[in-house]
């Protein structure tokens, strides 16, 4: 018998939730702003930002944009944080990463109001996820169990390997997932025999930046795979895994791109409804 596979669309959901969080904000006559603070303006981060401004003024969300130059101070850009603060217009702050070397980003970050840190980075917000006490969740790992949830598959019960240990991904996704009920194993660059895990799992999630790392003999039948990186192999956007050698084993999976990437989008506008809530 041929396994169905079925592609677990992040873009197509996106358009969904994008209208709901429209409805409920206009409905309730929100007013919604988002700071984002620019100092690298390589274009991958100027990318980003563009589709962050053009998303939230779909849902009408106002944004405000703090450019500073690579020479900035990291006193400068703390002061700038606290302004940002103490001003009850703005609803949600993002210092957007990577910021130049002399200034320390897990600390800068660190700074901002916990009811305004739209990424979910702080330790406030990063202490009630690990006691499973409601927080603003880091916006990818938020946007996984969404979309997993969004297409009826249900976490509890299920050995979930994730692949990386990043701050930002995969170690708060661990602890997301545990919370909802998953057996979660955690490898990285220094697991032996990375395979061994991965053919025992129901889910696979990597966010390795190893393009092709998973191939099929990784894998089992009926397996789902989540593909949180985004890689450039001759030009050509790709994930973690050998898509055209799993994708007749897999039951789920997501593509690159189209998957993962737009839910972390729609993930920062829910934060930021969220977090209005929150101050209101």
């Amino acid at each position: 018998m041929v396994n169905k596979m079925e592609i677990l669309d992040g873009k197509k959901y996106r358009l969904e939730l994008l209208e709901e969080y429209k409805k409920e904000i206009t409905e309730n006559n929100y007013k919604i702003k988002l700071a984002i603070i620019l100092i690298n303006q390589e274009e991958a981060s100027l990318t980003y930002v563009k589709n962050k401004i053009k998303y939230c003024n779909m849902v009408n969300i106002q944004t405000s944009m703090y450019y500073m130059n690579d020479k900035t101070k990291e006193e400068e850009l703390i002061n700038l944080i606290n302004k940002l603060n103490l001003d009850k217009s703005v609803t949600g702050i993002i210092l957007q990463s990577p910021v130049p070397k002399q200034i320390d980003f897990n600390k800068c970050s660190g700074l901002i109001d916990p009811k305004k840190d739209i990424d979910g980075f702080t330790k406030d917000n990063l202490y009630h996820l690990y006691h499973n006490e409601k927080c603003l969740i880091p916006c990818t790992c938020k946007g996984v169990v969404k979309l997993l949830e969004h297409y009826n598959i249900k976490l509890e019960g299920k050995h979930v390997v994730l692949i990386g240990r990043g701050k930002m991904t995969c170690k708060p996704l661990s602890l997301l997932m545990t919370n909802k009920n998953a057996t979660v194993t955690l490898c990285h660059s220094k697991t032996k025999d990375l395979s061994k895990y991965t053919r025992d799992a129901d889910i696979v999630v990597s966010a390795a930046k190893h393009p092709n790392l998973i191939n099929r003999d990784m894998v089992k039948k009926g397996f789902i795979g989540v593909d949180i990186s985004i890689n450039y192999v001759d030009g050509k956007l790709c994930g973690d895994f050998n898509f055209e050698d799993v994708k007749e084993k897999a039951k789920y999976i997501t593509p690159v791109p189209g998957g993962v990437g737009p839910m972390t989008i729609a993930m920062i506008i829910e934060n930021l409804i969220e977090a209005y809530k929150l101050q209101n």
